[in-house]
């Protein structure tokens, strides 16, 4: 008995079982068709489970970093840009302001007709490049008076008016975009002024009998003679 089941074995050759868990053809992963000892059939599924929820979650964590990054960068990119334009707005706003006089030096030439020859040709280049840079004036008789484009320098009473008027230009205001390098310079009227009823003239009339009553009158000097 023994020599034939040696026999039998050697006919049939050694059996090799490939335990490798992912098939070298297909790459996929092969099912465990024996359960190792002592682990229950369903525990290669439960740790397959929890390692694609650890990467999703791992997943999730690092998108979230980027979209936090991606948004600072995007302040960060806005502030600079914010702080640029100021700074380049308060450079421009200070070189305005100092050519300031110089424009009010033109407008009074102009207004006396002096403004001829070369000064002419100089002055509205200058205006000119000026305008280019964004330098505005404003304020013109007639407007209302408005305390944060206007500063009254002289006040009166009108009946012409209905509300504080700025009834006189002294000297025009400018700004540039929304700020205000200086306020227009104006007389300002207010509704009042009118004429005073005049006094009846029965007390006069009164007072002039009065005194003609107690005046005693004259002496006849015919009849005395």
């Amino acid at each position: 008995m023994t020599e034939r089941r040696d026999d039998a074995e050697e006919r049939e050759g050694p059996v090799i079982r490939d335990k490798r868990r992912i098939d070298p053809k297909t790459g996929k992963v092969r099912e465990s068709a024996e359960p190792a000892p002592g682990s229950s059939p369903g525990a290669p599924e439960t740790a397959a489970d929890e390692e694609t929820a650890d990467l999703k979650k791992q997943l999730t964590e690092r998108t979230l970093d980027l979209q936090r990054l991606q948004a600072e960068y995007s302040n960060y990119r806005k502030r600079v840009e914010r702080d640029r334009v100021m700074v380049r707005e308060q450079a421009l706003a200070n070189v305005l302001t100092e050519l300031l006089p110089v424009l009010d030096d033109i407008g009074r030439a102009r207004d006396h007709d002096e403004l001829n020859g070369g000064f002419k040709q100089v002055a509205e280049g200058l205006e000119g490049i000026v305008g280019k840079l964004g330098l505005q004036s404003f304020g013109a008789p007639g407007e209302p008076f408005d305390p944060n484009i206007h500063e009254a320098l002289m006040h009166s009473y009108s009946a012409d008016v209905t509300e504080p008027t700025a009834v006189q230009i002294l000297q025009p205001g400018y700004g540039i975009g929304e700020r205000i390098l200086r306020p227009a310079r104006v007389a300002v009227a207010e509704p009042g002024g009118e004429a005073e009823p005049e006094e009846p003239d029965e007390p006069e009339t009164a007072e002039a009998e009065d005194s003609e009553a107690e005046t005693p009158p004259k002496a006849d000097t015919a009849d005395e003679d």
